[in-house]
């Protein structure tokens, strides 16, 4: 499975319901090797970081496997606009 931006994002809407989502690879020559995401969602208000991370890594627990590092902003949507607003 070639891990790409698009098959990411678009898993992380589809299965956390996320209303915004931001991928990068940040791997040398853009290999899919190493990603940065930003993700929001309502599914994580009320729930501490590592239960949001732990959600993001339980839905990309395949991908994880293929990717060398993973480095991720989990927020609410009210999180996001207080970040969007500073």
């Amino acid at each position: 499975m070639a891990v790409t931006t698009d098959h990411i994002r678009d898993k992380l809407i589809k299965e956390i319901g996320a209303m915004h989502v931001e991928v990068e690879d940040t791997s040398p020559n853009r290999c899919a090797a190493s990603f940065k995401v930003l993700i929001v969602s309502t599914q994580f208000e009320g729930k501490p970081l590592l239960a949001r991370h732990r959600m993001v890594n339980t839905c990309l627990a395949e991908e994880l496997k293929e990717i060398h590092a993973f480095e991720q902003k989990t927020l609410t949507p009210e999180q996001w606009e207080k970040q969007k607003a500073q």
